[in-house]
């Protein structure tokens, strides 16, 4: 298969789960995708950020050798797909204990941002509470962020994640 061509012939589900079902746990195949997810064309990294999302779904290991490079892609770019999918994944993600660092810094400005879009300010909160469990001594700096983010103003769907995480940050010790 042919993924860039796959990836423009039609921006829909059924194409990506043909995708997904083609990359299966293949590292060679996903490597691919991964390439189109690096690149410089919007919609093709659009398109293929959705399609990395689906592939973590069912294979979440696959990711891990890439995740330095798709924090560095976060922090850097305009790409609201790729922000998007990018912090999904991160939520869900175990994240290797030397980059905690770097996504927690990453998704503090994120979720600070009033310009980012809500779904990435509020998986952001989901990453950074993730990150604090790990790292109890975070539990303050991360409430302050969470709370700074939700005093500017923020959805009904923010505020719900925003409460959730809260409690879960409140449960911690230290």
């Amino acid at each position: 298969m042919n993924l860039e061509a796959e990836i423009l012939s039609e921006h829909s589900k059924r194409v990506i789960n043909r995708i997904v079902d083609f990359i299966g746990n293949d590292p060679e195949r996903f490597a691919e995708l991964m390439k189109l997810f690096f690149g410089n064309e919007y919609r093709i990294t659009q398109r293929a950020a959705w399609a990395v999302s689906n592939v973590f779904k069912r294979y979440p290991n696959m990711v891990v050798p890439y995740l330095d490079k798709m924090l560095h892609l976060l922090a850097d770019t305009q790409n609201i797909a790729v922000k998007r999918n990018t912090v999904r994944i991160l939520q869900d993600l175990e994240i290797p204990e030397e980059l905690c660092g770097t996504a927690f810094e990453v998704c503090s400005r994120l979720l600070i941002s009033p310009s980012e879009t809500i779904a990435v300010r509020a998986f952001s909160i989901t990453v950074l509470v993730n990150l604090t469990i790990r790292f109890p001594e975070l539990k303050n700096e991360t409430r302050v962020l969470i709370e700074a983010a939700i005093q500017e103003g923020a959805s009904a769907g923010m505020l719900s994640r925003a409460n959730k995480e809260l409690k879960r940050l409140g449960k911690l010790t230290k």
